[in-house]
């Protein structure tokens, strides 16, 4: 395996950095922001994002039950409540969207538990995760590079 050590063009970078910065802002819940971007990374493959926001969820108290469970959040009942689990929910469809857009029924249980603007935020939040899984698993950057 070829390490391309390389990550981004500087300017790419800092915009990537600036959407993920504004759009953990905007959500205002630093734990769902990290079980989010976890979940997404989990989907991704990328080891380097789950080794770094794994240990960002742990300093924000996320519970070790609930990055236990992440995986299987749909079986998980009772350890998300119905917010985390609508921002879950639309995580998965928004990583994975194969058929070409986000389900309704997923898009409207989110609006069910957040405002326009916050929701706006999660989806870019989402979008922001899914771009830096992509940046890191193609230049195969390896985990243990995050330091707080």
């Amino acid at each position: 395996m070829t390490v391309r050590t390389r990550l981004l063009d500087r300017e790419v970078g800092q915009a990537l950095s600036a959407l993920s910065a504004a759009a953990k802002k905007g959500l205002g819940d630093p734990a769902l922001a990290e079980l989010v971007v976890i979940r997404a990374s989990q989907l991704n493959h990328c080891a380097f994002c789950l080794d770094m926001h794994l240990a960002i969820a742990r300093e924000h108290g996320v519970s070790e039950r609930q990055l236990d469970l992440l995986a299987a959040w749909e079986e998980a009942e009772g350890v998300f409540d119905e917010r985390e689990r609508a921002a879950l929910a639309l995580t998965e469809a928004v990583t994975v969207i194969t058929e070409g857009f986000v389900p309704d029924e997923v898009y409207a249980r989110a609006a069910e538990h957040f405002t326009e603007g916050r929701l706006a935020h999660l989806i870019g939040l989402i979008t922001a995760i899914n771009n830096w899984n992509r940046v890191m698993v193609s230049r195969r950057i390896e985990p243990g590079g995050y330091q707080a």
